[in-house]
């Protein structure tokens, strides 16, 4: 049944509710967890297989003693920063994790006291409902198509891009060692080896690359891992290589946002962001706030 069918049923079906009912039957379908079976597949179900394979080989905070300067700058930032890396961890499993006394909310504001404030969590991986959206309400059909993940870290991009894409060819570049070793792993467990190809090395290192790619995506990759002269190196790279008309830039945070500290010039002579619709329906536990941090560009 397409789209249309299915909305006629609906109409039709709710044209036979009592007035008064309406709106809770229209609650309980947004709200519900009995329709989750509905929206679960067999691509979530690996990417969910996926995720507990990596957390196997990972401290809780998903990262390597060897990214000194990534947990120097959260230690630096004016509230307490932690990394949760949201592929691995859904918020089901952060609130476990948070009963076990493994993971914390909240940080206190003066030793001994009662007085608590929120801890400022920030991840540098997709979560599986974040790829969804990427894959199937931010990109356009990426048949026959290059997609490239600057500092692709665990592959989640890689894994939702192969599940959830027809893309020709997915390439993540990873200057980390360990991160590439557990991509390999991935890679060759699910049998991803076709179109997922894996490469170690610094992003400047791939100018060829970058001028065949044909979508580029990049989530929260420069700031935390690299001095600012090396942030601004690097975006000078992709800037003056993602030059091919039309190509798309997938970025959290925005691009505007990425430069500001770096007094990068006016972007708008090389992209233009494009709209999104954040209020896609992916389950129950839908985010469109959460959504709001990703953005699209195009080439001009």
């Amino acid at each position: 049944m397409n789209f249309s069918a299915a909305k006629n049923e609906i109409m039709q079906l709710l044209s036979r509710v009592d007035i008064g009912a309406i709106s809770k039957v229209i609650q309980w379908m947004k709200t519900s967890g009995e329709l989750d079976d509905y929206f679960s597949d067999n691509d979530k179900v690996t990417l969910q297989s996926i995720a507990e394979d990596l957390r196997a080989c990972l401290p809780v905070e998903a990262t390597f003693s060897s990214e000194s300067f990534a947990i120097q700058k959260a230690q630096q930032n004016p509230k307490p920063l932690v990394h949760v890396d949201a592929f691995l961890y859904d918020e089901d499993i952060v609130d476990a994790l948070c009963e076990e006394g493994k993971m914390s909310r909240y940080y206190c504001l003066q030793c001994g006291s009662h007085r608590t404030a929120p801890l400022e969590f920030i991840s540098h991986s997709f979560s599986t409902m974040e790829l969804q959206y990427i894959f199937r309400h931010v990109l356009p059909d990426l048949s026959g198509q290059l997609v490239v993940d600057v500092g692709s870290r665990l592959g989640a991009v890689l894994y939702g891009g192969y599940l959830y894409s027809s893309a020709a060819k997915l390439v993540g570049v990873e200057i980390s060692a360990e991160f590439i070793g557990l991509q390999k792993m991935i890679v060759e467990k699910y049998g991803f080896a076709d179109r997922i190809e894996i490469i170690h090395a610094d992003i400047c290192s791939q100018v060829t690359l970058l001028q065949n790619a044909d979508v580029v995506i990049m989530n929260n990759v420069f700031e935390y891992f690299l001095e600012l002269d090396a942030q601004i190196r690097a975006w000078q790279c992709i800037r003056w290589n993602v030059r091919k008309k039309g190509s798309l830039l997938v970025t959290v945070p925005s691009i505007t946002e990425a430069l500001s500290p770096l007094q990068g010039k006016n972007v708008n002579e090389w992209v233009e962001e494009l709209p999104l619709n954040y209020n896609v329906y992916l389950g129950k536990d839908s985010d469109p706030e959460g959504l709001e941090q990703i953005h699209l560009y195009r080439v001009l």
